[in-house]
């Protein structure tokens, strides 16, 4: 199995699109046309992870945080980002992350959250903009089914929970022929008139190139007239943090008890307890406090994340609860999603949990 062949698997769920602009996604180290034994899945990349795939003959690690946030100047050993560099380049070892277009993805970091906490009637809690866009395209009669289902296969025309959504429009559409060309219909040097669909179809702007793709070998033109517009609307099937519901709501301290044990976190910060009952839960995986004025709006009754400073935790201010379980806490169920990806569209390939905790952080 060709490294390039596993890394657009993950990319086909996992787009790279999806990634915040500060965020270094994808394939860290490695070539693409490498031969891939078996893969090692962690939340982070350190020495030590390392040795475990060398133990387990794993030439891949994939992590959910990156090895390189800041760009390197030079490979020479100096701190432990370069020395994971070097170790895995001589031992041939691939490194490839997936990190916030995880989190912002419908099944990533914080839909697995909800699913440990038993959440119901999940929804993204400040969904993605600026993630569509629009096509138009002209086809003639004879072909409008082919090139709508073509797109359609492709991923385009989903909206909400519907999909093969378009919208078509009969008209005439004009065109002469150059000489050198190969019309569809009229003939070379006269102007012609065909009766045409005005086809259009909404994507995810990660699909863009597959719809086009698509658009282009199944449409019947020489010369393809379309046109993409963006579309202002929230997108919400991705985006930051998610919100649900508890199917029974729970006292704080036995919701508090409940979430230790889920993630095993032995210490959770939190805000002053209000002594309300939680049942609407708001949670994000990692550094959430951008979040919490959206989580007080959405009426959430505690708001769940991985790491908030002193500061933050006033930003409660007696509408909400705040809990901080820990970063590495909140995602560490994270494999699960790369592992599920993996053994269901390649069920033969081997692949391994790092059995590593590889948190910064102690607790006395």
């Amino acid at each position: 199995m060709k490294l390039k062949e596993i890394t657009g698997i993950l990319e086909s769920f996992i787009p790279l699109e999806y990634q915040e602009h500060y965020d270094n996604s994808g394939l860290a180290a490695g070539d693409p046309e490498m031969e891939v034994k078996s893969a090692l899945l962690c939340i982070d990349v350190t020495l030590p992870v390392i040795n475990e795939a060398i133990a387990n003959g794993a030439n891949l690690i994939i992590s959910h945080h990156p090895v390189i946030f800041s760009p390197l100047k030079q490979l020479s050993g100096k701190n432990y980002t370069e020395r994971i560099l070097l170790k895995s380049i001589r031992n041939n070892i691939a490194l490839y992350s997936a990190h916030t277009n995880l989190d912002n993805i419908w099944k990533g970091v914080n839909h697995k959250i909800c699913e440990k906490l038993g959440l119901e009637d999940i929804k993204i809690l400040l969904p993605q903009q600026n993630s569509l866009k629009k096509l138009v395209t002209f086809v003639p009669h004879s072909h409008a089914d082919v090139v709508r289902n073509a797109l359609f296969a492709a991923g385009a025309g989903h909206i909400g929970k519907y999909d093969s959504c378009s919208y078509n429009i009969e008209g005439q559409g004009s065109f002469r022929a150059l000489e050198g060309s190969t019309p569809f219909a009229g003939e070379i040097g006269s102007l012609h008139y065909e009766q045409e669909i005005r086809l259009e179809t909404i994507f995810q702007a990660p699909k863009k190139t597959a719809v086009l793709k698509a658009l282009m070998q199944s449409h019947p033109y020489e010369e393809v007239a379309f046109d993409i517009y963006a579309v202002e609307q929230k997108y919400d099937q991705a985006g930051s943090g998610m919100i649900g519901t508890l199917g029974q709501p729970m006292n704080e301290t036995d919701l508090f008890k409940k979430i230790k044990e889920v993630f095993g976190s032995s210490h959770l910060r939190h805000s002053k307890l209000l002594g309300n009952p939680l049942e609407k839960i708001a949670v994000c995986g990692g550094s959430g406090s951008f979040l919490i004025p959206h989580a007080i709006s959405a009426g959430a009754d505690l708001f769940l994340t991985g790491e908030l400073k002193y500061h933050q935790f006033f930003d409660a201010d007696n509408q909400i609860v705040l809990a901080d379980i820990g970063h590495f806490e909140s995602e560490k169920f994270t494999i699960e999603i790369f592992y599920d990806i993996l053994r269901k569209n390649l069920p033969n390939f081997a692949v391994h949990f790092s059995t590593i905790n590889t948190s910064p952080i102690y607790y006395f």
